[in-house]
């Protein structure tokens, strides 16, 4: 193998190592909460009404989560009496 093909596949080895021990601590200080997100801003799929990323349609809707920093969901504040949940809400559903 030449010397630059052989140099390449070291940085990219490494460069995989890096991603590969970043993307578990970043997910382990972060957690899924219900019930946070604006209209089309929610990281993922719940329940019925939603598929993943960005498909939410109704703000802070019950069904939809996105990602907040560990310990922060419960406590964040929101409009009227709403709280944000670590488990699926039934409030906020689309019609």
């Amino acid at each position: 193998m030449n010397t630059k093909i052989r140099s390449l596949a070291v940085a990219s080895a490494v460069a995989a190592a890096f991603a590969a021990q970043a993307i578990p601590a970043s997910a382990a200080e972060n957690e899924k909460c219900f019930g946070v997100s604006l209209a089309g801003e929610n990281d993922c799929a719940a329940g019925e009404g939603t598929t993943c990323a960005g498909t939410s349609t109704v703000d802070y809707q019950g069904n939809a989560w996105t990602l907040v920093p560990k310990g922060t969901c419960e406590s964040m504040e929101l409009p009227g009496d709403r709280m944000g949940s670590l488990e699926e809400l039934a409030r906020d559903l689309p019609s």
